[in-house]
């Protein structure tokens, strides 16, 4: 069965798209979503759950559509970005009244609370303190727990590593992997690249609400390689620098300012762009005084998909 089936799926809050015509499948056991805070993510994740129903488009959901099936949605364990606690309660409280709320009994719900509280490695101490006095990791490991207690067929995880510590990122991690040997489908989305790495090697990119890009963690890194990188520096004399680079293979633009000793520099070939600057302005006399790499995140990986490559597939 195909876990993940869109089509043209969009919605938008009035005059706000948050998802634009997104259309692709999986039957990853891992998917991960990548894009900037701002990219629809959110939106994207709360469309699987059912809690927002969609614009315009199709959307299934483990063979099922998720808007108003409770049946399905009781399938679906999720773990949303935002912290919405009950702060007076205990750890433990908190994950067997959810539990609960799934059908188990009183003492099966405790139970498995305590199960899940101990599998997500919150420290048994912890588990009788109110949720208003846990660290943000803490907090992090209490909503993953009520998302696995009830034994979900799917786990959907909004930035499940957002203020946890490096153990406890290490522990979420090998629970995911865990959970998804054991025949759990998870999709988990995150900004940063690095952890989608440690858990999948399937993703979706998003930018601005649209799907940009489509496959391996290795396609995206390609992608990196691929697009001009910005250089900045400042220099004595930045058109004569310049006029030195515009001519380079590799260089596909030259920008001057703000500052009137600035230059930006856009080159494909970035170690070859390095070794001619410094003969460059050995050759002319000028003064280097700062090069920096202007875009060397992976925020500007997602304009570059969204502005020139929009809905392109890995």
């Amino acid at each position: 069965m195909t876990t993940i089936q869109t089509a043209d799926l969009s919605r938008w809050y009035g005059e706000v798209v948050g998802v634009n015509g997104v259309t692709f499948d999986s039957d990853a056991p891992i998917l991960g979503l990548l894009g900037p805070n701002g990219a629809g993510k959110s939106t994207f994740l709360n469309l699987l759950t059912g809690q927002l129903k969609p614009s315009s488009g199709q959307l299934r959901v483990l063979g099922e559509t998720p808007w108003g099936h409770r049946p399905l949605q009781a399938r679906l364990g999720f773990v949303p970005e935002t912290d919405t606690f009950w702060e007076w309660m205990s750890g433990l409280e908190f994950v067997t009244r959810l539990t609960r709320l799934h059908g188990f009994a009183p003492a099966e719900a405790a139970e498995r609370a305590r199960q899940a509280l101990h599998d997500v490695q919150l420290q048994e101490d912890a588990w009788q303190r109110r949720l208003g006095t846990y660290s943000r990791g803490m907090r992090q490991k209490a909503k993953l727990a009520q998302a696995i207690a009830h034994e979900p067929d799917m786990l959907i995880l909004d930035e499940p590593l957002t203020g946890a510590d490096p153990v406890s990122r290490r522990h979420i991690n090998e629970l995911v992997r865990a959970k998804a040997a054991a025949g759990v489908h998870v999709v988990f989305s995150s900004h940063i690249l690095h952890e989608v790495e440690a858990l999948t090697h399937d993703i979706a990119v998003l930018s601005r609400g649209r799907l940009v890009a489509r496959g391996k963690v290795e396609d995206i890194r390609a992608l990196m390689d691929e697009r001009p990188m910005r250089v900045r520096l400042e220099v004595s004399e930045p058109r004569t620098l310049a006029g030195e680079l515009i001519d380079m293979p590799g260089v596909v633009a030259v920008h001057f300012g703000p500052s009137a000793t600035a230059l930006e520099v856009e080159t494909q070939d970035v170690e070859a762009f390095y070794r001619r600057v410094p003969q460059a302005c050995l050759d002319h006399d000028l003064h280097l005084t700062h090069v920096d790499a202007a875009d060397t995140d992976l925020e500007s990986l997602f304009d570059y998909l969204f502005e020139g490559r929009g809905g392109a597939e890995g």
